[in-house]
Protein backbone atom coordinates (compact mmCIF):
# COMPACT_ATOMS: atom_id res chain seq x y z
CA UNK A 1 0.00 0.00 0.00
CA UNK A 2 2.72 2.20 0.66
CA UNK A 3 4.28 1.52 -2.40
CA UNK A 4 1.17 2.33 -3.97
CA UNK A 5 0.62 5.33 -2.36
CA UNK A 6 4.49 6.28 -3.63
CA UNK A 7 3.74 6.34 -7.02
CA UNK A 8 3.15 9.21 -8.66
CA UNK A 9 1.95 8.09 -11.79
CA UNK A 10 -0.62 5.72 -10.46
CA UNK A 11 -2.00 8.91 -8.08
CA UNK A 12 -2.43 10.93 -11.30
CA UNK A 13 -3.93 8.30 -13.54
CA UNK A 14 -6.40 7.52 -10.49
CA UNK A 15 -7.35 11.23 -9.91
CA UNK A 16 -7.48 12.20 -13.26
CA UNK A 17 -11.22 11.13 -14.57
CA UNK A 18 -12.47 13.17 -11.31
CA UNK A 19 -10.57 16.19 -12.02
CA UNK A 20 -11.76 16.17 -15.88
CA UNK A 21 -15.10 15.83 -14.71
CA UNK A 22 -14.95 18.12 -12.06
CA UNK A 23 -13.24 21.01 -14.86
CA UNK A 24 -15.92 20.23 -17.49
CA UNK A 25 -18.97 20.32 -14.93
CA UNK A 26 -18.01 22.78 -12.68
CA UNK A 27 -14.50 24.84 -12.95
CA UNK A 28 -14.93 25.98 -16.54
CA UNK A 29 -18.76 26.80 -16.44
CA UNK A 30 -17.57 28.83 -13.83
CA UNK A 31 -14.39 30.74 -15.46
CA UNK A 32 -17.06 31.22 -18.78
CA UNK A 33 -19.86 32.69 -16.10
CA UNK A 34 -16.55 35.39 -15.28
CA UNK A 35 -15.38 35.81 -18.09
CA UNK A 36 -18.92 36.95 -19.97
CA UNK A 37 -19.54 39.25 -17.00
CA UNK A 38 -17.42 41.24 -18.55
CA UNK A 39 -19.56 41.55 -21.62
CA UNK A 40 -22.51 43.27 -22.94
CA UNK A 41 -24.12 39.35 -24.70
CA UNK A 42 -27.36 38.73 -25.47
CA UNK A 43 -26.38 35.12 -25.50
CA UNK A 44 -26.12 35.05 -29.42
CA UNK A 45 -22.50 36.18 -30.46
CA UNK A 46 -19.14 36.80 -29.02
CA UNK A 47 -20.75 40.06 -27.09
CA UNK A 48 -19.23 43.93 -26.49
CA UNK A 49 -16.78 43.99 -23.69
CA UNK A 50 -17.48 46.71 -21.69
CA UNK A 51 -15.45 45.92 -18.64
CA UNK A 52 -16.67 46.56 -15.09
CA UNK A 53 -19.99 48.42 -16.43
CA UNK A 54 -22.25 45.12 -15.46
CA UNK A 55 -20.63 45.29 -11.75
CA UNK A 56 -21.29 48.99 -11.25
CA UNK A 57 -24.67 48.93 -12.58
CA UNK A 58 -25.11 45.86 -9.94
CA UNK A 59 -23.89 47.25 -6.93
CA UNK A 60 -25.76 50.42 -7.95
CA UNK A 61 -29.27 48.48 -8.12
CA UNK A 62 -31.35 48.84 -5.30
CA UNK A 63 -32.77 44.96 -6.21
CA UNK A 64 -29.18 43.52 -5.73
CA UNK A 65 -29.21 44.89 -2.14
CA UNK A 66 -33.00 43.70 -1.38
CA UNK A 67 -31.63 40.30 -2.91
CA UNK A 68 -28.54 40.16 -0.97
CA UNK A 69 -30.45 40.95 2.16
CA UNK A 70 -33.42 38.57 1.46
CA UNK A 71 -31.01 35.85 1.01
CA UNK A 72 -28.95 36.91 4.59
CA UNK A 73 -32.47 35.92 5.83
CA UNK A 74 -33.48 33.09 4.10
CA UNK A 75 -30.20 31.79 4.97
CA UNK A 76 -30.51 32.76 8.94
CA UNK A 77 -34.33 31.61 8.85
CA UNK A 78 -33.30 28.09 7.37
CA UNK A 79 -29.96 27.18 9.65
CA UNK A 80 -31.49 28.34 13.01
CA UNK A 81 -34.63 26.29 11.91
CA UNK A 82 -33.11 23.40 10.63
CA UNK A 83 -29.85 22.68 12.43
CA UNK A 84 -31.81 23.34 16.20
CA UNK A 85 -34.48 20.97 15.59
CA UNK A 86 -32.27 18.16 13.81
CA UNK A 87 -30.19 18.41 16.93
CA UNK A 88 -32.76 18.24 19.34
CA UNK A 89 -34.97 15.39 16.71
CA UNK A 90 -31.56 13.36 16.30
CA UNK A 91 -30.66 13.62 20.34
CA UNK A 92 -33.66 12.36 21.23
CA UNK A 93 -34.29 9.55 18.68
CA UNK A 94 -30.92 8.25 19.32
CA UNK A 95 -32.33 7.27 23.12
CA UNK A 96 -32.77 3.79 22.82
CA UNK A 97 -35.52 4.39 25.56
CA UNK A 98 -37.79 6.46 22.95
CA UNK A 99 -40.63 4.49 21.70
CA UNK A 100 -41.54 4.62 18.03
CA UNK A 101 -37.88 5.98 17.42
CA UNK A 102 -38.30 3.98 13.88
CA UNK A 103 -41.74 5.35 13.12
CA UNK A 104 -40.08 9.27 13.69
CA UNK A 105 -36.67 8.46 11.76
CA UNK A 106 -39.40 7.82 8.95
CA UNK A 107 -41.21 10.63 9.53
CA UNK A 108 -39.08 13.27 9.84
CA UNK A 109 -37.03 12.53 6.50
CA UNK A 110 -40.41 12.05 4.36
CA UNK A 111 -40.09 15.77 3.09
CA UNK A 112 -36.86 14.94 2.04
CA UNK A 113 -37.73 12.64 -0.76
CA UNK A 114 -40.49 14.60 -1.81
CA UNK A 115 -40.14 17.08 -4.93
CA UNK A 116 -39.34 20.45 -4.63
CA UNK A 117 -42.17 21.13 -6.75
CA UNK A 118 -44.80 18.94 -4.66
CA UNK A 119 -44.18 20.74 -1.23
CA UNK A 120 -44.32 24.11 -2.95
CA UNK A 121 -47.87 23.61 -4.27
CA UNK A 122 -48.41 21.70 -0.81
CA UNK A 123 -47.80 24.84 1.33
CA UNK A 124 -49.50 27.05 -1.70
CA UNK A 125 -52.71 25.19 -0.94
CA UNK A 126 -52.06 25.32 3.13
CA UNK A 127 -51.37 29.26 3.12
CA UNK A 128 -54.08 30.23 0.89
CA UNK A 129 -55.68 33.37 1.76
CA UNK A 130 -59.00 31.88 0.76
CA UNK A 131 -59.37 28.53 1.29
CA UNK A 132 -55.97 27.71 3.27
CA UNK A 133 -55.41 25.40 6.00
CA UNK A 134 -53.54 27.39 8.60
CA UNK A 135 -56.28 30.40 7.77
CA UNK A 136 -59.29 27.87 8.51
CA UNK A 137 -57.59 26.50 11.53
CA UNK A 138 -57.15 30.22 12.77
CA UNK A 139 -60.83 30.67 12.17
CA UNK A 140 -61.87 27.35 13.76
CA UNK A 141 -60.00 28.29 16.94
CA UNK A 142 -61.86 31.89 17.02
CA UNK A 143 -58.66 33.35 16.94
CA UNK A 144 -58.46 37.00 14.25
CA UNK A 145 -55.42 36.51 12.72
CA UNK A 146 -56.01 34.89 8.79
CA UNK A 147 -53.33 36.65 6.91
CA UNK A 148 -52.89 36.45 2.75
CA UNK A 149 -49.35 35.10 4.08
CA UNK A 150 -47.31 35.36 0.77
CA UNK A 151 -48.92 38.73 -0.01
CA UNK A 152 -47.10 40.38 2.34
CA UNK A 153 -43.66 42.14 1.10
CA UNK A 154 -42.74 42.16 5.00
CA UNK A 155 -43.42 38.26 5.58
CA UNK A 156 -43.29 36.53 2.28
CA UNK A 157 -39.35 35.63 2.98
CA UNK A 158 -39.88 34.66 6.16
CA UNK A 159 -42.70 32.18 5.14
CA UNK A 160 -40.61 30.99 1.81
CA UNK A 161 -37.97 30.17 4.00
CA UNK A 162 -39.78 28.03 6.60
CA UNK A 163 -40.95 26.19 3.83
CA UNK A 164 -38.00 25.17 2.69
CA UNK A 165 -36.35 24.92 6.52
CA UNK A 166 -39.29 22.43 6.71
CA UNK A 167 -38.49 19.93 3.73
CA UNK A 168 -34.87 19.69 4.14
CA UNK A 169 -34.63 19.71 8.08
CA UNK A 170 -34.78 15.83 7.86
CA UNK A 171 -31.59 16.17 5.57
CA UNK A 172 -29.42 17.90 8.65
CA UNK A 173 -31.59 15.17 11.05
CA UNK A 174 -30.23 12.37 9.09
CA UNK A 175 -26.42 13.70 9.06
CA UNK A 176 -26.49 14.00 12.69
CA UNK A 177 -28.17 10.93 13.20
CA UNK A 178 -24.84 9.54 11.43
CA UNK A 179 -22.62 11.41 13.42
CA UNK A 180 -24.31 10.20 16.34
CA UNK A 181 -24.00 6.77 15.60
CA UNK A 182 -20.81 7.20 15.16
CA UNK A 183 -19.33 8.00 18.33
CA UNK A 184 -18.63 5.10 20.65
CA UNK A 185 -20.68 4.22 23.31
CA UNK A 186 -17.66 3.93 25.49
CA UNK A 187 -17.67 7.51 26.61
CA UNK A 188 -21.24 7.73 27.60
CA UNK A 189 -20.47 4.91 29.61
CA UNK A 190 -17.62 6.42 31.08
CA UNK A 191 -19.75 9.80 31.38
CA UNK A 192 -22.00 8.22 33.26
CA UNK A 193 -19.99 6.22 35.90
CA UNK A 194 -18.41 10.10 36.79
CA UNK A 195 -22.11 11.25 37.37
CA UNK A 196 -22.94 12.57 34.51
CA UNK A 197 -26.83 12.92 33.49
CA UNK A 198 -28.33 12.16 29.73
CA UNK A 199 -28.06 16.26 29.43
CA UNK A 200 -24.92 16.41 30.48
CA UNK A 201 -23.43 13.63 28.28
CA UNK A 202 -24.95 15.02 25.45
CA UNK A 203 -23.26 18.75 26.36
CA UNK A 204 -19.85 17.34 26.97
CA UNK A 205 -19.63 14.20 24.77
CA UNK A 206 -22.19 14.44 22.31
CA UNK A 207 -21.75 18.08 20.96
CA UNK A 208 -18.21 18.18 20.98
CA UNK A 209 -17.82 15.52 18.99
CA UNK A 210 -20.29 16.42 16.11
CA UNK A 211 -17.90 19.47 15.46
CA UNK A 212 -17.56 18.24 12.15
CA UNK A 213 -20.92 17.06 11.38
CA UNK A 214 -22.07 20.61 12.60
CA UNK A 215 -19.03 22.24 10.38
CA UNK A 216 -21.03 20.22 7.37
CA UNK A 217 -24.52 21.42 8.49
CA UNK A 218 -24.06 24.74 8.75
CA UNK A 219 -21.96 24.78 5.25
CA UNK A 220 -24.91 23.35 3.44
CA UNK A 221 -27.25 25.54 4.73
CA UNK A 222 -26.02 29.03 4.95
CA UNK A 223 -25.13 28.11 1.07
CA UNK A 224 -28.37 26.74 0.29
CA UNK A 225 -29.73 29.47 1.53
CA UNK A 226 -27.71 32.28 -0.03
CA UNK A 227 -28.42 30.69 -3.55
CA UNK A 228 -32.61 29.91 -2.84
CA UNK A 229 -34.03 30.30 -6.32
CA UNK A 230 -36.70 27.05 -6.69
CA UNK A 231 -39.31 28.18 -3.75
CA UNK A 232 -38.98 31.86 -4.88
CA UNK A 233 -39.93 30.92 -8.74
CA UNK A 234 -43.12 28.33 -7.54
CA UNK A 235 -44.04 30.45 -5.17
CA UNK A 236 -44.03 33.87 -5.44
CA UNK A 237 -42.24 34.72 -9.19
CA UNK A 238 -40.02 36.83 -7.05
CA UNK A 239 -43.50 38.85 -5.41
CA UNK A 240 -44.88 40.38 -4.42
CA UNK A 241 -42.88 42.92 -6.26
CA UNK A 242 -40.18 42.38 -5.57
CA UNK A 243 -39.67 41.44 -2.26
CA UNK A 244 -38.58 38.09 -2.38
CA UNK A 245 -35.93 38.42 -4.62
CA UNK A 246 -32.39 36.66 -4.09
CA UNK A 247 -29.45 36.81 -6.16
CA UNK A 248 -30.13 33.76 -8.21
CA UNK A 249 -33.89 34.68 -8.90
CA UNK A 250 -31.99 38.36 -10.14
CA UNK A 251 -29.69 36.67 -12.28
CA UNK A 252 -32.12 34.06 -13.63
CA UNK A 253 -34.31 37.52 -14.45
CA UNK A 254 -32.13 39.15 -15.98
CA UNK A 255 -30.41 36.25 -18.44
CA UNK A 256 -33.45 33.85 -19.24
CA UNK A 257 -35.94 36.76 -19.22
CA UNK A 258 -34.00 40.18 -20.48
CA UNK A 259 -31.71 38.50 -22.09
CA UNK A 260 -29.04 40.32 -20.73
CA UNK A 261 -26.66 37.59 -19.91
CA UNK A 262 -23.88 39.70 -19.51
CA UNK A 263 -25.46 41.33 -16.27
CA UNK A 264 -26.71 37.83 -15.17
CA UNK A 265 -23.28 36.50 -15.58
CA UNK A 266 -22.16 39.27 -13.13
CA UNK A 267 -24.72 38.26 -10.56
CA UNK A 268 -23.35 35.02 -10.87
CA UNK A 269 -19.89 35.66 -10.45
CA UNK A 270 -21.05 37.44 -7.16
CA UNK A 271 -22.77 34.95 -5.63
CA UNK A 272 -20.06 32.42 -6.07
CA UNK A 273 -17.54 34.59 -4.61
CA UNK A 274 -20.31 34.76 -1.73
CA UNK A 275 -20.20 30.83 -1.17
CA UNK A 276 -16.68 30.61 -1.40
CA UNK A 277 -16.07 33.51 1.70
CA UNK A 278 -18.97 31.57 3.58
CA UNK A 279 -17.32 28.20 3.33
CA UNK A 280 -13.92 29.97 4.47
CA UNK A 281 -15.33 31.57 6.64
CA UNK A 282 -16.83 28.08 8.58
CA UNK A 283 -13.30 26.55 8.00
CA UNK A 284 -12.09 29.10 10.06
CA UNK A 285 -14.26 29.24 12.86
CA UNK A 286 -14.03 25.28 12.58
CA UNK A 287 -10.53 25.19 13.11
CA UNK A 288 -8.91 22.77 15.80
CA UNK A 289 -7.11 24.66 18.05
CA UNK A 290 -3.82 22.82 17.49
CA UNK A 291 -4.45 24.62 14.08
CA UNK A 292 -4.98 27.79 16.05
CA UNK A 293 -2.27 27.53 17.95
CA UNK A 294 0.37 26.94 14.89
CA UNK A 295 -1.03 29.83 12.99
CA UNK A 296 -0.17 31.98 16.12
CA UNK A 297 3.08 30.63 16.44
CA UNK A 298 3.76 30.92 12.93
CA UNK A 299 2.52 34.63 13.40
CA UNK A 300 5.22 35.25 16.45
CA UNK A 301 7.75 33.85 14.80
CA UNK A 302 7.40 35.36 11.56
CA UNK A 303 7.20 31.81 9.54
CA UNK A 304 5.19 31.01 7.08
CA UNK A 305 3.22 27.71 7.08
Amino acid sequence: MKKFYSNKLAIVLFAFPALLVFTVMVFYPIVQAFVKSFYEWNGLGSGTFIGFDNYTKLFGDTVFKLSNKNALIFALVITVFQMTLASIFALVVSNKKVKGRNFLRVAYFIPVVLSVTVVCQLWLAILNADTGLLNAIFKALGINYEQNWLSDRHHAIYVIAFVNAWQWMGYQFALMMAGIKSIPNDYYEAARIDGASTLQAHSKVTIPLLKETYKICLTISLTGGVKAFTEMFIMTKGGPGNATYTLTYLMYKAAFREYRYGYGMASASILVIQCLVIILVINWLFRDKEDRRESRWSKKTGQVK
